[in-house]
């Protein structure tokens, strides 16, 4: 069942104008990321006259025992496209050992 892997991609940073630290996607760093379920979570289409806004999502499970680097800020590189990471990544709890059983995550995509 946690037989499929998507990519990680985090962003670098880079000092704006102004002296701010700010994302840098350009120079990105990416991350394969293994040992996970993958399962379709939402499909929504809206149209009106000037557009089709389509919106894809995917709930993410990682093994039991294991706990992938990700973060809220990732994007992530499912089925040849690029995903956004939705809210927070979630670390279920393990309560025999105090761990981390598990996390969960969604990723959309929209388009249009």
């Amino acid at each position: 069942m946690f037989h499929q892997s998507v990519i990680r991609v985090r962003a670098g940073t880079k000092t704006d104008r102004g002296g701010n630290v700010v994302k840098d996607w350009a120079s990105a760093s990416k991350a394969l990321i293994g040992s996970l379920s993958v399962q379709p979570a939402v499909q929504s289409e809206e149209s009106d006259p000037t557009r089709t806004a389509v919106v894809t999502g995917w709930r993410v499970l990682s093994a039991p025992g294991t706990a992938p680097d990700i973060r809220a800020d990732d994007r992530i590189e499912h089925a040849g496209m690029v995903c956004e990471v939705e809210g927070e990544v979630a670390a279920w709890p393990d309560p025999l050992t105090g761990g981390v059983h598990h996390v969960e995550f969604v990723i959309k995509r929209a388009t249009g």
